[in-house]
């Protein structure tokens, strides 16, 4: 009981902290999905150059993406004309930062690791970028435009409805279960790891950052869940560099981004991609404990500990904030909930006639892996209606005369994995 009473404790000062950040990078979100649809993206990425590989590195720095819905952006704008760097770029810098996890960034870990962050992420990305220009050579022609779109550039009918349509459903829906794992997470290793657990056990702080580094690479953690994980960590007693490492690799790796550059870019992208993040990882790592002030890199430790409010916001911003968050997850997980049980209720139901096609697609994870699939599909000739579902991996769409070999090639063009035709 004991426990679980002071499980719900850390749970609910990291909420109270995190809360008022996560609401204004939602809505900055939601800003910037709306200033800068994906057309405008890939089209000014399309040059072997250095201009290029700036360029994605910064749209990609705010961007609200993590690996997810990255990397069919990514492998999107490349087959669109960019560059195999500027592509690189974009993948390598994306994931690690967002103005919602910046925002999250400075209420648990502090100014400098908010301002580092983005720097580490803008570094690695242009430095991933050229050297793989310099090893891959000029950027191929682009395919067809006709069947890789990413996100349609039409004119919005309410701009203000969709800022906070994306923000609050779309985006927050894509996040939403990795945020709740990060924070439950966060809270379980503040509660049973002990505080002096790296300092007696992990004493050197390189071998600490190998050993973060090893752990993130293969697994699934968004930008903003991150964030509490890693403040938890230094509190229990992790360098800051190895913080950073985990806040770098965690988000930026995993086993699908890695499957999926490596199917759709080659071995010789993916290994600059890996390198790139490792390098720049320990040695991002290596600067901050050995030429920066420590003091610049505190976390809530003593907040956490002591249970106390954090002072940087009034407790009624934090708290009204905090009910807030909740009332939007609850929105989002009852709205999964409601949909599951019309799904299962339409498929024993449902008919399919002979002008409609089923097939299966792995790796949607989103909302925006729904409409890159859905956007791309629907270019091709004869499709008349398309959607694609990321719970069940299943896209439908009627049509006459459709040639399943290109949809195959599409969508495996997208960094997915065709499945084929469904029962």
């Amino acid at each position: 009981m004991k426990y679980i009473q002071l499980f719900i404790e850390k749970l609910y000062f990291l909420v109270l902290d995190m809360a008022p950040w996560l609401l204004l990078g939602f809505f900055i979100a939601g800003l910037l999905h709306v200033a800068f649809p994906q057309g405008k993206i890939s089209a000014l990425l399309g040059k072997s150059n250095l201009k290029s590989v700036v360029r994605a590195a910064l749209i990609g720095i705010p961007l609200p993406l993590c690996s997810c819905g990255v990397i069919p952006t990514g492998v999107s704008i490349h087959r669109n004309g960019a560059s195999k760097g500027a592509a690189i770029s974009f993948l390598i810098s994306t994931p690690q930062t967002g103005v919602d996890s910046i925002m999250v960034t400075y209420s648990l870990l502090g100014l400098p690791f908010a301002i580092v962050r983005p720097i580490v992420a803008l570094v690695t990305g242009v430095f991933g970028g050229v050297m793989t220009n310099r090893i891959e050579g000029p950027a191929p022609e682009a395919v067809s435009e006709e069947t890789l779109v990413t996100e349609s550039t039409k004119k919005l009918k309410n701009p203000v409805l969709e800022i906070f349509r994306y923000a609050f459903v779309e985006f927050l829906e894509d996040i939403a279960k990795w945020l709740v794992i990060g924070l439950f997470v966060a809270a379980l290793i503040a509660v049973f790891v002990p505080d002096d657990f790296f300092a007696t056990y992990i004493k050197n702080d390189f071998l600490g950052m190998l050993i973060i580094l090893v752990a993130s690479i293969p697994i699934y953690v968004c930008a903003t869940s991150s964030v509490p994980i890693a403040a938890v960590l230094m509190m229990k007693g992790i360098s800051p560099g190895a913080a950073l490492v985990f806040l770098m690799a965690g988000p930026a790796t995993n086993a699908a981004t890695i499957s999926v550059i490596g199917n759709s870019m080659g071995r010789k992208t993916l290994f600059t991609y890996l390198g790139t993040l490792i390098a720049g990882a320990l040695l991002s790592g290596l600067f901050i404990d050995f030429f920066l002030p420590a003091e610049w890199f505190t976390t809530m430790s003593s907040h956490m500990a002591e249970g106390h409010e954090h002072g940087l916001l009034p407790f009624w911003l934090q708290l009204s904030s905090g009910i807030a968050i909740t009332l939007f997850l609850v929105n989002i997980f009852l709205r999964k909930l409601i949909k599951r049980l019309k799904r299962n209720r339409k498929n024993k139901t449902e008919v399919y006639t002979m002008g409609d096609f089923k097939i299966r697609v792995s790796g949607m994870t989103c909302n925006h892996c729904k409409m890159t699939v859905e956007n791309n599909l629907k270019k091709i000739e004869g499709i008349k209606t398309i959607h694609a579902d990321p719970d069940t991996g299943l896209v439908v769409f009627e049509g006459d005369h459709v040639d399943l070999k290109l949809v195959q090639e599409t969508v495996e063009g997208l960094g997915y994995k065709y499945g084929g035709e469904a029962n």
